[in-house]
């Protein structure tokens, strides 16, 4: 019998694999580890899952630390979960990002690739996010050293911040962020300390009940602050006091909404957000297109490496000026519109309709007159009457969500053959199952990595496909 909740003692790290788990081996078998550790590090295991050729486990203490390592520079490192990496030298964590889209499309695509260019990291390595959640809790998440230093006396007390990870009814209480430039935390913090002072209520997750549920902050390169803060029901009194104080000790915020939330989950995209100061929106560029985006809008939440990954699309589609080209799962239309200059026409598709009204608005923003966008699934819009209208595509952008491609839009493209297609990705395992079916008919050109996200696991890729010359129609 394999047992489980084990101690390994002195396993030597040796690498990573998928999702950001450090890897080690130990018997001939596999083992993917969580819990702060990188490579060169040498750790005892917790195994939570064991089986024949690899186990699970939690690094529970460390025998002696990589020669690599650095001083994480965030108080609440190793327990937040947000910077994992931050342990790592950024050009380490640059090194094992390009291994990582290298090892998916080897091994699942099974593809023969061209030489991959070396990935582009991000020039700020802190501060780089437009966008945070935070979270109101009624019972703030307590680490291990911080009970045993209580002796056993646990207190109740309230916080504003992110999710422990795996644990959903626990909220780490977070005083300062690194993500997002300031006002992020005189924001955060300054609800906080009026709530409390107010005695106002945190959510209760497990019993649904409570006033406070959610706070949105945005902050644009343009340096318009939006600002939302979601509440479980109305309490005008203590709404228009909250919100009347977070203005005048922050005025530099440019936008300020409220959301009524009195549903289960924490989606707010079935909800109404209510404007109590400012415009209603933010406004974000992209060299110079400028972009509206609205409580509810998606957007690339790293605005500077956003820029570089759409130059990276754009030059991989090698437009002239004559093009057609499709823009799928073009959210709010800012691939499209961002490549629309050195395209003859952009055909943006979107399941989402309020996201194709937002890019309708931002065309028009930007006066871009040769795009248009169409609501709904590209498998049912794609037929013989909307390419006689529009045109057949002689580019193919695709950006996907982390579960890349349904297998129908695959074999969609399969059946438009379009001459290239440039596959934006936010999960190389994914675009490489995809990019394996569509090996079929397409031979992949370029390949580059883009990081988006410093001190994650997290990588964007970009591919360029092109139709087999004996495949040509």
């Amino acid at each position: 019998m394999r047992k489980k909740n084990v101690v390994i003692e002195k396993v030597p790290v040796s690498g990573y694999a998928a999702e950001g788990k450090a890897l080690a081996r130990h018997d001939g078998k596999v083992i993917f580890i969580e819990g702060g550790v990188m490579p060169g590090d040498i750790v005892d295991v917790r195994l939570s899952k064991n089986k024949k050729d690899w186990a699970e486990g939690k690094a529970v203490h460390i025998h002696s630390y990589s020669d690599k390592r650095i001083t994480p520079f965030c108080q609440h490192f190793g327990t937040c979960g947000g910077c994992k990496w931050q342990m790592m030298p950024y050009s380490l964590q640059l090194e094992y990002k390009q291994q990582q889209v290298a090892d998916h499309l080897q091994r699942i695509g099974k593809l023969e690739l061209p030489a991959m260019s070396p990935i582009l990291g991000s020039a700020h390595t802190e501060h780089y996010r437009n966008k945070l959640e935070f979270t109101f809790s009624n019972k703030a998440y307590l680490t291990n050293e911080e009970v045993r230093a209580l002796n056993g006396e646990i207190p109740v007390r309230p916080a504003l911040g992110f999710h422990v990870p795996k644990l959903f009814d626990k909220v780490l209480d977070i005083n300062t962020c690194y993500l997002m430039q300031e006002p992020v935390n005189l924001i955060r913090n300054t609800i906080r300390e009026y709530a409390i002072q107010h005695e106002l209520s945190f959510y209760d997750i497990r019993l649904q009940e409570g006033w406070l549920r959610n706070l949105v902050v945005r902050l644009c390169t343009t340096g318009e602050i939006m600002v939302n803060l979601v509440v479980h029901h109305e309490d005008k009194e203590n709404r228009v006091a909250l919100l009347d104080h977070l203005l005048k000790t922050v005025p530099a915020i440019t936008t300020l909404l409220y959301t009524i939330n009195p549903k289960k989950n924490d989606s707010i995209f079935d909800l109404d957000p209510k404007v109590y100061f400012g415009k209603g929106y933010a406004e974000e560029k992209l060299e110079d297109f400028v972009f509206k985006i609205g409580p509810k809008s998606f957007f690339q939440t790293n605005t500077y490496q956003g820029e570089v990954l759409y130059k990276v699309t754009r030059d991989f589609a090698g437009l002239t000026g004559s093009e057609i080209v499709y823009d799928l799962y073009c959210g709010t239309g800012s691939i499209g519109i961002f490549v629309s200059r050195q395209a003859g026409k952009v055909v943006g598709i979107e399941l989402i309709k309020e996201a194709i009204d937002d890019a309708r608005e931002n065309a028009a923003r930007n006066q871009v007159g040769n795009a248009e966008f169409f609501a709904g699934d590209v498998v049912d819009i794609c037929d013989d009457a909307f390419f006689a209208h529009h045109g057949q595509p002689d580019v193919i952008i695709t950006d996907p969500p982390r579960a890349g491609m349904h297998e129908k839009l695959v074999n969609k493209l399969l059946e438009i053959a379009a001459p290239k297609i440039v596959y934006v990705s936010c999960n190389p395992a994914t675009q490489a199952r995809d990019l394996a079916l569509l090996d079929a008919l397409y031979t992949v050109e370029k390949v580059q990595p883009v990081d988006m996200f410093p001190h994650t696991h997290h990588i964007e890729n970009v591919v360029l496909l092109k139709k087999r010359e004996n495949n040509q129609q």
